[in-house]
């Protein structure tokens, strides 16, 4: 189905539950929390969906994804623990998990719509008129996006009497 492999199922039954996830961090909380249990969900989706691109990619540019999926996961995870960077690590953290998301959802925007429906894909050409601007809107609503996050991030900062600088 969909000429998909065994190992293609996996990585992407595996990356799955990592978007509903990030929606609903994003609705709730207006960014991913690294620290609850959707954001240890998260991580986890998102490990075994980067680290499977490895076995199934086709093109170079999908290791190289994730390969900078998984170093900005690993650091948008930890950087909220180096106490020394102050305020500047929930900014870091929120823009480089933002960033994940964004690289989640690059491929597989990419990808539904050069399968679905099976058959008779809607998207047969990587520069095809609507792909380039499906690709264009995720690109867009991650520039608002954390645009957004560190505007409410700096308003959060002023009401609790901190600096909102980062």
């Amino acid at each position: 189905m969909f000429g998909i492999s065994p190992l293609g199922w996996l990585h992407t039954l595996g990356s799955l539950p990592a978007i509903p996830l990030a929606l609903y961090m994003f609705a709730r909380h207006g960014r991913i929390v690294p620290r609850s249990g959707a954001g240890l969900g998260y991580f986890v989706s998102m490990l075994l969906g980067a680290g499977t691109v490895f076995l199934v990619a086709r093109q170079p540019v999908s290791n190289a994804i994730a390969v900078v999926t998984l170093v900005l996961l690993v650091v948008g995870y930890g950087v909220g623990r180096i106490g020394a960077l102050g305020r500047a690590r929930v900014y870091l953290e929120t823009i480089l998990l933002s960033l994940t998301a964004f690289l989640l959802m690059l491929p597989t925007v990419t990808e539904v719509l050069r399968r679905v429906p099976d058959g008779h894909p809607l998207v047969t050409d990587l520069h095809a008129p609507l792909l380039v601007g499906a690709q264009g809107s995720l690109l867009l609503a991650l520039v608002l996006g954390v645009t957004a996050q560190v505007v409410y991030l700096r308003r959060q900062g002023a009401r609790l009497g901190t600096p909102g600088n980062a």
